[in-house]
């Protein structure tokens, strides 16, 4: 009984978090990210860079006593690396067991996208969208809608679990 209502709250919580995202900007660009992937938002802090890693992971960060490697959003993107300032956010998200931050310009809301108002990325080239999951209409304006498990490959994500 009492694992059928811990079932239903979560259940409940999953629905609620459905077609949430919380959007963020680079450059003129605006994305979005599952809100279910995000544990928190902090301000841009100290990165410790750590040797031979790939370049877009900048390095960690000590969160309140747990490390957590952090991406440049841009420069996983291929974007020019452009220096952090005051609205520059970490935003942390847990994906496949291993918490990440990801560093973007600024944060911007959490919106809801309905279903039937997101369509699946223009299929331009080979393996040029992997990141994006979708495209979010919102209004006149146009959201890329991040595939968070696609982020990282499982070698990635492996190498990071060692630092």
């Amino acid at each position: 009984m009492a694992e059928t209502a811990v079932q239903e709250f979560l259940e409940q919580e999953e629905d609620t978090q459905k077609g949430r995202f919380l959007t963020f900007a680079l450059s003129s660009e605006s994305y979005g990210i599952e809100i279910r992937y995000v544990t928190e938002i902090i301000g841009i802090q100290t990165v410790t860079e750590v040797p031979e890693l790939p370049e877009y992971i900048r390095g960690i960060i000590n969160l309140r006593g747990k490390i957590i490697p952090v991406m440049d959003v841009r420069l996983r993107f291929k974007k020019p690396f452009r220096d952090y300032n005051d609205r520059t956010c970490v935003i942390v998200i847990d994906i496949r067991e291993v918490s990440i931050g990801l560093i973007v310009d600024s944060v911007s809301e959490v919106l809801s996208i309905p279903e039937a108002e997101i369509v699946a990325p223009p299929d331009v080239s080979k393996g040029g969208n992997r990141y994006i999951k979708g495209i979010g209409k919102v209004g006149s304006e146009v959201k890329l809608l991040l595939d968070c498990d696609k982020l990282l490959n499982d070698e990635e994500t492996e190498n990071l679990l060692k630092i």
